[in-house]
């Protein structure tokens, strides 16, 4: 009887479909993470920036890339334009509004992959109390194992978001051409 258990549980172990997803955690530490910006002021030049907190974990799966995740949450408060007073006008009531919408989340709804290292990554981005969806090109960057025993996978991505769909009050204020903000990320991961 034992052994016709230990066959079925057996046999039960192997029907099971194999997984190879595997899950990453941003290097913030290390600071290998980046959340970068830039947005046209006044059509004369660029304002660029980054956001110096944020965490966020991902699951990649080469052979079934629709098992592929990515969650992230930003520290708006951490907003760095390189200028202090100006860092306090964009998290302030007028645009970002960190005192009341301290944080910003993105969680991924699918990935949709166009070769082995390209895809569009489809999430929601909750902003300012605001959720809408966002696409995110995707480009990996290499992956393999780093000096310390670990292994890592690097991605590059970027998207265009607009200041008009997260209500930003003082938005109107910068023009036309200050509408579409320009989102660049550097992610670096490290295999759990």
């Amino acid at each position: 009887m034992k052994k016709m258990i230990t066959g079925l549980l057996l046999a039960c172990a192997f029907a099971l479909p194999a997984t190879a997803t595997e899950h990453y955690n941003f290097d913030i530490k290390g600071q290998h993470a980046f959340i970068q910006f830039k947005v046209k002021h006044l059509g004369y030049s660029w304002l660029l920036g980054n956001f110096r907190k944020f965490d966020g974990s991902f699951d990649y799966d080469a052979e079934h890339p629709e098992n592929n995740r990515v969650t992230a949450t930003i520290d708006i408060a951490s907003l760095d334009t390189n200028h202090a007073l100006r860092n306090e006008h964009l998290t302030g009531e007028g645009f970002f509004d960190a005192a009341k919408f301290p944080q910003a989340t993105f969680i991924s709804t699918g990935y949709e992959a166009k070769d082995a290292n390209h895809g569009v990554l489809h999430g929601k981005l909750t902003l300012r109390g605001v959720t809408k969806e966002v696409d995110i090109a995707l480009h990996q960057l290499g992956a393999g194992k780093d000096p310390w025993g670990g292994f890592r996978r690097g991605f590059e991505g970027t998207t265009t978001l607009h200041l008009s769909d997260y209500k930003m009050k003082k938005a109107a204020m910068l023009g036309p051409v200050a509408e579409n903000v320009e989102v660049y990320l550097s992610i670096e991961g490290i295999r759990q």
